[in-house]
């Protein structure tokens, strides 16, 4: 039995008033300066966040010691208007090491008028993640997850 495509993705979008080509660059040079610091997986705070800007590049946490958590992969990156990255992180919130149990997140950049730009998210095949993933799509749909992002994301970009 197969579980529906509907089920196993979530979308998300925001409309925000930038060129479609500040808009990509804001989410993906600037990954950092939106994701909420709480959501680290290190045993320290976090540094600094980089998005990698090239297919196979990383997206990771660097720690105030070091330390280094890479929770992403870039799979596509077609500026200024497409992105998407693995979600390397299993149900149990820990790095997932198997890219055959990771699922996508895609980002959609489109431009509304030369000054607004809708972004389109899609988090999808969380099924791959196997045994719990109903849990991680619980966790990035809810308030915490993608919500948060594009929301601070938008903030940063009006600034």
């Amino acid at each position: 039995m197969s579980t529906p495509a509907s089920a196993t993705s979530i979308r998300h979008e925001i409309v925000v008033d930038a060129p479609i080509e500040r808009a990509f660059s804001v989410f993906t040079d600037g990954f950092g300066s939106f994701k909420p610091p709480e959501h680290n997986m290190l045993s320290v705070e976090i540094a600094e966040t980089v998005f990698e800007p090239r297919v196979g590049g990383d997206v990771y946490d660097r720690g105030v010691d070091g330390s280094v958590c890479r929770w992403a992969r870039v799979l596509a990156y077609e500026p200024p208007n497409r992105v998407v990255i693995s979600w390397d992180i299993s149900p149990q919130w820990q790095i997932e090491t198997d890219p055959e149990r990771s699922s996508e997140v895609e980002v959609r950049f489109a431009s509304e008028t030369p000054e607004r730009t809708r972004v389109e998210l899609e988090h999808r095949a969380l099924d791959r993640h196997g045994d719990g993933w109903e849990a991680v799509r619980e966790g990035v749909d809810n308030e915490g997850g993608w919500p948060t992002y594009l929301r601070r994301f938008a903030d940063v970009v009006a600034r």
